[in-house]
């Protein structure tokens, strides 16, 4: 074995020129594993392997001249003639130096290269027939090779000032080297390249100049290597040194805020750790807390991050994962309740009961999702307040009107700044249980754009089989809603999305004729009022006729909102007397109330009589319950145009063309003129032309306007009507009917005409609300105006 150990660098060239004749053949032939020798180049060189010590001894006694070739792979132990090269450099042995460990490092001197022809022998040591090889040496004219060199010696002072284990000297030295196939062959044999065989290549190259630009080629290449090398090291020393320094800071400050007392990344630490001991909740999330725990003790606390850590762990902390309040589950106490607060809303406190039922029996029961819905004012919010402390549960509620991020439900991501939970979670933990009463109102206006669909968010809350895994984004991990009683309110079904509706367990609050007004007014508005403006019983009170002169001429409503306006109205003109010290009676009657409240907001119309030939009273549908409105029909001489206006919508202005055209076509059965319709133009128009109005329930109220202004005959007084018509002259059921019929009965209609198929309607209406109603049940057109009109 032959490795390189270092490098002797000289300044004139030492190589010597033999022929074949001059030379002992056959060559002892010296293995190198890990070295090139170059011609005029000397080398020491370790020698391991017998054979070759062998070799070394026997030729330093004779002639002293050897061949040096390299060895194809460095990790063959004992080659063979294939394993060698069949180019080598021709050297002589000019000193022995025995090794204290037994090895023996030789100095060769590069005298010139040869290629091998024939191997002779491999034991004891190789040896070989050689052909002795001429360098091709450029002309001492050629400016191109003066500048290859000027190159190489470039390329080699800077790899020197990249390479840490070379001396600065050695640049120095070989700036020095005046001969320029020493200066080639030098640098060739002592720079290590990436490749091992490179220095072969090298060697194998002939023509001087050919063999200095391929050196430069590879020096290039190494200096580029070395540059990457630099950077990367550089970098990671930059890192390590700001590392190092975090490090020290923090040390630093840590110190301080021990002497301080203020070691607040520990405190919180403890503090965290502390709170958690008493918590009860799922392994799941006890894991992702010491996780993240654990994260946190590794944050610096002047960081952004520590807070944003401190933050989730508190959250984790604080949702009352398995804590649930105790039901009261004693049925009697609970209608107690929902009585006390509420007046009627029968339905609804039956399903409550019912619910509340089979958990007694069951001992368990995935909670109900109900949606209450019905005209403003009716006490759908209030009356989730009602549910909660009939049961003990804790009572949330959630706004979502005009909601349009689904984020709003969800939560943010922890990676985004101010992240937080969604309104489902921060109600929880507001809540403190896992099983609060939880109202979310107005789901029917819920919007959705490019933020996401709130409504799609809610249909995992809403979905019992689903919201027991709810997933919060913020808090990535799943939160059991199942036990969770949400209670969703709306004014109106139709916009809420489909799917949404179809999970809800739907029940109508249609609203309160004036019986039920009167006593909700005296049991809840007027004592909740006084107690408000500081007035107790005894100084005011409300006779009975004051309050149903508020009903009937200063409110129109489904519900109540308007009448607890008026009478806080009442109430505060009595306060301030009192505050004055002044005289007052303590007993509001219907003349006082009226002298309060001004003159009576009702028109006199939507009570009186409609004694005019082609005016008919409908009833319409809104989204603040049930409403009656008018139908007023006209005739002028003309072409037989029929004209339509009061701010109607396409389907209501359909009906109006359908009831036209039946009275045309029927014109003799009703003892109509037919010249008429060709002379005469047609005028229909519904009051009130501010309002938008649509639907197809008005079609026989149409009907009956236009047979009335044609045939002459008045509609008979206190009857009201409603329902769809057909070409065919069939009456069509329609929707609304408590609502409508609510509104009848404050419009002081004696006779309602509904579709036959709304008589199912009727008989589920308890009969409080049906008191003083007649109803007159049609199957076709013709039926309705024998039914409506006078003889």
């Amino acid at each position: 074995m032959g490795d390189n150990i270092g490098f002797i660098p000289l300044n004139e060239d030492i190589s010597e020129h033999f022929t074949e004749k001059e030379l002992p053949m056959p060559m002892p032939i010296l293995v190198l594993r890990n070295a090139v020798l170059f011609p005029s180049v000397i080398m020491p060189i370790t020698v391991g392997r017998d054979k070759s010590i062998k070799l070394i001894r026997e030729s330093y006694s004779g002639s002293r001249l050897i061949g040096a070739v390299g060895q194809a792979d460095p990790k063959v132990e004992e080659p063979g003639y294939d394993d060698l090269f069949r180019v080598g450099t021709l050297a002589r042995i000019l000193k022995i130096f025995e090794m204290p460990d037994g090895g023996v490092t030789v100095l060769l001197q590069g005298l010139q290269r040869f290629a091998i022809d024939e191997f002779v022998q491999q034991e004891p040591f190789f040896s070989a027939y050689i052909r002795m090889l001429a360098d091709g040496e450029p002309p001492k004219s050629d400016k191109d090779f003066d500048a290859i060199i000027g190159a190489v010696k470039d390329s080699i002072s800077k790899m020197i000032s990249y390479a840490s284990h070379l001396p600065p000297e050695a640049s120095f030295a070989i700036k020095n080297i005046e001969n320029d196939k020493l200066l080639i062959n030098f640098v060739a044999a002592n720079i290590e390249f990436e490749n091992h065989n490179d220095r072969q290549v090298l060697l194998e190259i002939d023509d001087l100049k050919e063999r200095a630009l391929k050196l430069i080629e590879l020096l290039d290449h190494e200096i580029q290597l070395m540059e990457i090398r630099n950077d990367i090291q550089q970098k990671v020393r930059m890192e390590m040194d700001q590392q190092q320094r975090e490090y020290f800071l923090h040390q630093q400050i840590k110190t301080i805020q021990n002497e301080l007392g203020n070691n607040s990344s520990n405190g919180e630490v403890e503090r965290l750790t502390k709170k958690a001991e008493s918590k009860k909740w799922p392994q799941y999330v006890k894991e992702m807390f010491e996780k993240e725990l654990n994260k946190f003790e590794k944050v610096n606390p002047v960081s952004g991050e520590f807070s944003t850590q401190l933050n989730y762990l508190e959250m984790l902390t604080d949702l009352p994962w398995d804590e649930c309040s105790q039901d009261n589950l004693d049925l009697n106490r609970v209608k107690e309740v929902l009585d006390e607060d509420h007046f009627g809303l029968e339905e609804v406190k039956e399903r409550i009961l019912e619910y509340l039922s089979v958990i007694k029996l069951k001992g368990d029961l995935k909670s109900p999702i109900v949606c209450l819905h019905g005209p403003p004012g009716v006490g759908k919010t209030s009356l989730g307040k009602s549910i909660a402390r009939a049961l003990d549960r804790r009572f949330g509620r959630i706004s979502l009107g005009g909601l349009h991020d689904e984020a709003e439900i969800r939560g943010h991501r922890r990676t985004y700044i101010g992240a937080m939970p969604g309104r489902i979670i921060q109600t929880i933990n507001r809540c403190k249980t896992s099983n609060p009463v939880i109202i979310l109102d107005e789901i029917d206006k819920v919007g959705s754009d490019f933020k996401g669909d709130p409504s799609s968010a809610l249909l995992e809350v809403l979905d019992p089989e689903q919201n027991s895994t709810f997933r919060d984004n913020y808090l990535d991990l799943d939160y059991d809603l199942s036990r969770v009683m949400f209670i969703t309110t709306a004014n109106r079904v139709d916009t809420i999305h489909p799917a949404l509706r179809d999970r809800m367990e739907m029940i109508n609050l249609s609203g309160y004729i004036s019986q039920e007004k009167m006593e909700i007014a005296k049991r809840h508005l007027i004592p909740k009022a006084l107690e408000a403006h500081g007035i107790n019983s005894k100084q005011l009170s409300f006779d009975d006729s004051a309050i149903c002169t508020i009903i009937d001429e200063y409110t129109r409503e489904s519900g109540v909102r308007n009448l607890d306006k008026q009478i806080a109205k009442i109430i505060r003109n009595r306060a301030k007397t009192l505050a004055f010290g002044e005289k007052f009676k303590k007993r509001i009657s219907s003349s006082e109330a009226k002298k309060i409240l001004g003159t009576p907001k009702i028109p006199k119309d939507m009570i009186g009589s409609t004694n005019f030939v082609g005016v008919t009273t409908g009833l319409a549908w809104t989204e603040a319950g049930g409403e009656i409105l008018f139908v007023e029909a006209s005739i002028s001489h003309g072409k037989g145009n029929l004209q339509i206006t009061g701010n109607l919508g396409d389907v209501m202005k359909e009906s109006a063309m359908i009831a036209f055209e039946y009275i045309k076509a029927h014109a003799s059965d009703l003892n109509i003129n037919e010249e008429l319709f060709d002379t005469k133009n047609v005028h229909i128009h519904v009051p009130e032309g501010a309002i938008p109005k649509d639907g197809p329930s008005a079609g026989i109220t149409m009907l009956t306007s236009i047979a009335s202004i044609f045939t002459g005959r008045k509609v008979k007084q206190g009857i009201a009507m409603t329902g769809e018509i057909t070409l065919r002259g069939k009456v069509l059921p329609v929707g609304g009917v408590k609502e409508k019929i609510l509104a009848a009965k404050r419009a002081g209609v004696k006779t309602i005409i509904l579709a036959a198929d709304n008589k199912k309607n009727i008989d589920e209406i308890k009969q409080e609300y049906l008191e003083g109603l007649t109803f007159k049940y049609v199957e076709t057109m013709k039926e309705v105006l024998n039914t409506a009109l006078t003889d």
